[in-house]
């Protein structure tokens, strides 16, 4: 992991929403006979794709891909209102709004998945005990039920573990967030009480808690907010050195996130829809991380300008392809090969 810290120095995605290319924000600074193209979206999945459009403009320099970590809530609104080229979501879109996007369009948006992470329950604790999660305990927690660390319901969890009675700090993220989406579609699934209070969506109706912008945001609060507890994706919870915790799947494992479990919730789930647009939390299996997502990119099924075109066309091609041997030092799992081989027919029907 040593690579990882030292790529994100380089490469950190800041909680205002900075761009990852810096061309993007300014008056043009590439050359007239580039094709540019812009995007914008999730912060979830910006360290890998940062990665990505590094590794693509050395190989193609006559293509220059800009991508702007604004929140999945943002990429979705600025691919519906045609400001950008492509978005990036941890969360599909809805079927209200593929219809009226394809209604006014005349054609509709592609969700490719093209990376697969975890959102994870990182806290500050003194001594960085580890600490097991069940789903009640931490849908207790974001309902405010639970609302101290030696709260019983943690404590059999954790018999050995030395818990403080100190006051919960419950932390989440301000802006339309898809690891708000991942997170709050796992609780969904898993509790009743969080189903029928908050629900699955982009931004939440937080019956309690504090926030911050950005999973990095998040992280940082984190780190400097004693007795805290967040969900970040698993890469930030890493680079930050944050302590986060195994959390209870549906075999009654209790499976922490790394490259194997996460890469286990996606071999074991079955329900692939056609359209991509699916969900892995809470997937079978006893190796399975239940807080697993894809992260998705969401491109126009068709694309008037021709070079643009080649240009998405070339890149979503790599990337599912060469662009896979990049994603494991960041702590991204590959996309299955069975997924990808469908994903590149859909990608070859872009007209």
């Amino acid at each position: 992991m040593a690579g990882l810290g030292s790529f994100f120095a380089r490469n950190a995605v800041k909680a205002s929403g900075v761009l990852l290319a810096a061309c993007f924000a300014a008056a043009p600074c590439w050359p007239a006979d580039q094709t540019v193209v812009n995007g914008a979206g999730g912060s979830f999945p910006a360290p890998i794709y940062t990665r990505w459009l590094d590794a693509y403009k050395k190989a193609h320099p006559d293509v220059q891909l800009n991508y702007h970590a604004v929140g999945s809530g943002g990429g979705i609104r600025q691919i519906l209102e045609g400001t950008v080229d492509f978005g990036a979501s941890d969360g599909p879109l809805t079927d209200k709004q593929l219809q009226g996007y394809k209604d006014s369009h005349g054609f509709g948006i592609l969700h490719l998945p093209m990376v697969l992470g975890a959102a994870v329950p990182a806290y500050n604790l003194p001594g960085g005990p580890e600490i097991n999660f069940t789903a009640e305990v931490l849908a207790g927690i974001y309902l405010g039920k639970i609302t101290k660390w030696d709260d019983p319901q943690i404590r059999d969890a954790n018999p050995k573990a030395n818990l403080p009675s100190n006051v919960i700090v419950v932390l989440h993220r301000s802006e339309g967030s898809g690891t708000t989406y991942v997170w709050s579609d796992y609780l969904s699934k898993v509790s009743d009480s969080w189903k029928s209070r908050a629900g699955t969506g982009f931004s939440i109706n937080w019956p309690v808690g504090l926030s911050a912008r950005g999973n990095d945001g998040v992280a940082d609060l984190i780190a400097r907010t004693q007795y805290s507890l967040g969900y970040v994706e698993l890469s930030y919870a890493i680079q930050k050195k944050l302590t986060y915790g195994k959390v209870r799947n549906s075999s009654g494992n209790f499976v922490k996130a790394d490259l194997a479990s996460v890469a286990a919730a996606a071999e074991s789930s079955t329900n692939v829809s056609e359209d991509f647009r699916f969900s892995i939390t809470n997937a079978p299996g006893k190796d399975a991380f239940p807080i697993a997502s894809f992260s998705w990119l969401l491109v126009p099924a068709k694309i008037e300008d021709a070079g643009k075109r080649k240009a998405i066309v070339g890149f979503l091609n790599w990337a599912l392809s060469d662009g896979q041997g990049l994603t494991q030092d960041l702590v991204y799992a590959r996309v299955p090969a069975r997924i990808v081989s469908k994903e590149l027919a859909a990608i070859s029907r872009i007209q």
